[in-house]
């Protein structure tokens, strides 16, 4: 199934937004990944915007992962939402 470009748009500026936070943070990828339970790749994944290298397929990350980003990273989940979707990620 094809993906719109709005979506492509927003899982990019999701993922520079979480790699932004977690470098502001001081935190590598594997103790991001580790604090939130999922593994490394996944945070690769997510940061770079995609879901599947392989397909190019945008990431789509559960509202739970989403959540404990936000929490982990020290924003609430509405304003890193409110950022990605109004293009001020980064």
């Amino acid at each position: 199934m094809a993906t719109s470009p709005v979506e492509q748009a927003l899982a990019r500026g999701l993922g520079v937004e979480v790699q932004r936070l977690r470098l502001e943070a001081k935190l590598s990828q594997e103790e991001l990944a580790q604090a939130i339970g999922i593994s490394k790749n996944h945070l690769q994944l997510l940061e770079s915007g995609l879901s599947d290298r392989k397909k190019k397929s945008p990431a789509n990350p559960r509202l739970s992962t989403l959540a404990a980003l936000s929490r982990e990273l020290g924003v609430e989940l509405p304003e890193l939402l409110r950022r990605v979707e109004s293009g001020q990620a980064g």
